[in-house]
């Protein structure tokens, strides 16, 4: 599998942005990128900043112009393509929704958000009803994809019913930064937390992790605060949490990377914790708290 990604700015306009992933896209599958993953609602700035109703208008119906172009795109450079849009399901409901394009343009499947964060700077609960879809991975002609996105990567029972359902690879398009408040120590312990968590989903479930983050400064259109500076630091892990490639921090990035399926199976080999999982024992986990 060859894994391409990008890691980008985004402006005001949508078009533009567009027109930029397109252009990257086209490099990537040049370069013998056959699955390319985009970051977490690549179309527009980072609008849950601030609680505003006008900004609904923002969200497309699925299919819709979004499926349409990114379809198109999929279909020319003849890549498996992992989109993250806003949906509109019905007036009043919706959701932020992943969208995977076969190499032939089709609709290989989609996945909504399931986990959903409503903190200073990322209002997402204002904005996204949570998922319904469950956690099914989405079959292509590239392998069995579980996709994710932002905050579920902080869930290992996510990661862990996506794999138990046959994902070959974990997938988290993403958002994720800083505040102005956090200092540089604190900047470090989040980011490398942000890390440590997703290599091992890829080490607990012995398959490949693919995260991609946007970058840049995105200021806060209400301006009750000075915005969010996106960390980038976009990565690919292999099954044993081996970190195969990692963008910058403060940089754009586009790269692909190689990764080698059948290494998966030997190191399920190695480390078998799905055979010696205590299936009979986990019944708390359906708590919300055991005390």
């Amino acid at each position: 599998m060859q894994v391409g990604l990008i890691q980008q700015r985004c402006v005001a306009l949508v078009e533009d942005n567009k027109r930029a992933l397109e252009m990257k896209i086209a490099q990537l599958a040049s370069e013998g990128a056959n699955l390319i993953v985009l970051q977490e609602l690549h179309n527009t700035p980072y609008f849950c900043q601030t609680e505003d109703p006008d900004l609904f208008d923002l969200a497309e119906t699925i299919p819709g112009p979004s499926t349409s172009f990114y379809g198109a795109i999929a279909k020319k450079y003849k890549v498996v393509l992992v989109t993250s849009l806003f949906e509109k399901r019905s007036a009043g409901l919706y959701h932020n929704t992943a969208v995977v394009f076969e190499n032939d343009g089709t609709i290989a499947g989609t996945y909504r958000k399931m986990h959903i964060p409503d903190d200073p700077g990322f209002y997402e609960k204002f904005y996204f009803t949570p998922g319904d879809l469950g956690y099914e991975p989405i079959d292509t002609s590239v392998g069995c994809l579980g996709v994710l996105i932002c905050w579920d990567q902080w869930y290992p029972e996510a990661a862990r019913l996506m794999a138990l359902a046959g994902a070959e690879v974990l997938i988290y398009p993403t958002a994720i930064g800083w505040s102005d408040m956090d200092d540089q120590a604190e900047q470090k312990r989040q980011c490398d937390a942000w890390v440590i968590s997703q290599r091992a989903h890829a080490i607990a479930n012995g398959i490949p992790v693919i995260s991609v983050n946007r970058v840049g400064r995105e200021l806060d259109s209400s301006k009750a605060t000075s915005g969010i500076q996106f960390w980038g630091n976009s990565f690919v892990a292999g099954p044993q949490g081996e970190l195969l490639f990692e963008a910058g921090q403060d940089s754009e990035a586009t790269e692909v990377v190689s990764l080698n399926m059948e290494r998966c199976e030997q190191v399920r080999r190695w480390w078998p914790f799905f055979r010696d999982r205590r299936i009979d024992s986990y019944k708390g986990l359906l708590k919300r708290f055991l005390k």
